[in-house]
Formats: C-alpha cells, sequence, structure tokens
C-alpha cells in the first residue's frame, strides 16, 4: 500500500493515526512485569494521579464512559486496595474516589518503565527529529483533550 500523501489533511490525519496507534500499543507492551491491572483500570488510576480526588461521575465523564461502567472498575480497584471511597462532602448521593498509596506506587512503576522506554528510543534520534517531537507533543496533547 502506498504511503499517504502527508500535504493532505486526509493524509496527515491517516499516518498520524497509524503512528499514535502503533506506539501506543508499543507502549502498552512495555507495561511493569508486576504489574496486573488493565487499561481501563490503570487509566483511573492516572487520572486520580493527575486530577485529584473525583466522583465517580467525574471519571466516568473524563473517560466517556457510563457511570455503571465506571463503578465497575472502582470496585476492582478499590477491591484490590488501588482506591478508596468516602462519602461527598456536600451531596450524599455521590461517593468521592481516591487513590491509595498502593495505587499510586503502580500508576508510577509503570509510567517508570514506559518512559524509561521511550527516552531510550528518543536517543537514537536526531536532534532535529527529537526537536519535532517536542514541539509535536502539546499538539497531540490538544488533539486528544478536542470534544
Amino acid at each position: 500500500m502506498p504511503s499517504p500523501d502527508l500535504r493532505s489533511d486526509a493524509g496527515l490525519a491517516s499516518e498520524l493515526r497509524a503512528g499514535v496507534m502503533r506506539l501506543r500499543r508499543r507502549l502498552a507492551a512495555e507495561r511493569h512485569p508486576d504489574n496486573d491491572l488493565s487499561i481501563p483500570q490503570m487509566v483511573v488510576l492516572g487520572l486520580l494521579v493527575r486530577m485529584g480526588d473525583q466522583t465517580v461521575g467525574d471519571l466516568a465523564r473524563a473517560e466517556r464512559v457510563q457511570p455503571p461502567s465506571m463503578t465497575r472498575t472502582v470496585n476492582c480497584l478499590e477491591g484490590d486496595g488501588y482506591v478508596e471511597r468516602r462519602p461527598h462532602d456536600t451531596d450524599g448521593r455521590q461517593v468521592v474516589v481516591s487513590i491509595t498509596d498502593a495505587g499510586r506506587a503502580a500508576v508510577l512503576a509503570d509510567r517508570q518503565r514506559r518512559d524509561a522506554w521511550l527516552a531510550q528510543r528518543l536517543a537514537g534520534l536526531t536532534r532535529e527529529e527529537r526537536a519535532a517531537l517536542r514541539d509535536a507533543a502539546p499538539i497531540l496533547m490538544r488533539l486528544a483533550a478536542a470534544d
């Protein structure tokens, strides 16, 4: 299959999609060997590390899943000691989810391993390629955050 024309938005979109998906799969393969958590569970723990305590509804909205699905994920994480729940300060119908030390340690160990793998790969690039990725990183974050 010929490479897409990167001068067109459609060609750039196709190549970028393929590259981002391959990198995501490769980073997923670099998970910490002691980590038996699912990707959705790791995402929830990562959200709690980045955003602090959240309600189940907040977590569901952040991940664009239904609250019952997020409740199941939080239940598993709570059962394994990675998160804790407490009553919401002002809304008795809600609970607030917070990450435990074990949850934080799991996220940090996993990130450290993946970051080390990626840093090693980046070291093999030219200075110009690293500069291009440095410029692209915030743009990719904006694309990922767009609704």
